[in-house]
């Protein structure tokens, strides 16, 4: 009971620290969830090692707590500002909406969850039908998030190349995966990033017209603070 008030104290002043973080901006999104989310985390987490590792107290169980979530804070807070900073860069918003990636007329779509910050480029303004080559525009908007990223070294970066179904499921493979490629030998910044080709899987929208299959063609960046948080974007 005892050790369980001493998290409850602790998760609060997590949340405060989470609360103190304010970034105003004309097109950020300010919701940071993964900067209340960290701080919670590292609350509780720092609480339980500051109790068995220190005097197994109300003290030591509450400074594990801040400490925990100073840097579960921080680390959320990092997150939600490269997602501002990555969507300032490429001349657009932090969009959440599940329909923005929908949306046609959006060449880019910068969106955030608690895991990662994603980013959508269009293969219509990346490449020309069957290259893998970037087009200018395309290379000097990447070029723009390489830039972001250098000032955050241990971010972990993925690459997913996809592609529609026209074709055989081989060649779109290695399309995909050239495409991928290219996009994230710019994106070496501060190490290598996870490439994958998916083809054609993990349509966004059904193949059955060439307005769905040019919303599928597609690369997408992903941005995680945790190694251990990412998963196949293929599937």
């Amino acid at each position: 009971m005892k050790l369980k008030k001493q998290i409850v104290a602790a998760s609060a002043a997590a949340f405060m620290l989470g609360g103190c973080y304010n970034q105003p901006g004309l097109v950020e999104d300010q919701s940071y969830n993964r900067t209340k989310t960290g701080a919670a985390t590292g609350a509780l987490a720092g609480s339980v090692i500051g109790y068995n590792t220190g005097s197994r107290d109300a003290k030591s169980a509450i400074i594990g707590g801040l400490l925990g979530a100073a840097v579960g804070g921080a680390v959320g807070y990092s997150m939600d500002q490269q997602a501002n900073e990555v969507a300032r860069a490429l001349g657009t918003g932090v969009n959440n909406d599940p329909l923005a990636a929908l949306d046609p007329r959006r060449d880019i779509v910068v969106s955030k969850t608690n895991d990662h910050v994603k980013i959508i480029f269009r293969d219509r303004m990346m490449f020309a039908t069957g290259s893998s080559k970037l087009q200018s525009n395309a290379k000097h908007k990447v070029n723009k998030v390489a830039q972001v990223l250098a000032n955050y070294p241990q971010t972990i970066v993925g690459v997913a190349g996809f592609t529609d179904n026209v074709g055989s499921y081989s060649y779109n493979l290695d399309l995909s995966k050239r495409r991928a490629a290219t996009v994230s030998n710019i994106l070496a910044v501060n190490g290598r990033p996870y490439t994958k080709g998916c083809s054609y899987n993990k349509a966004i929208v059904p193949n059955d017209s060439a307005k769905n299959r040019a919303l599928n063609r597609r690369v997408e960046v992903y941005l995680y603070a945790d190694r251990n948080r990412m998963s196949d974007p293929c599937r």
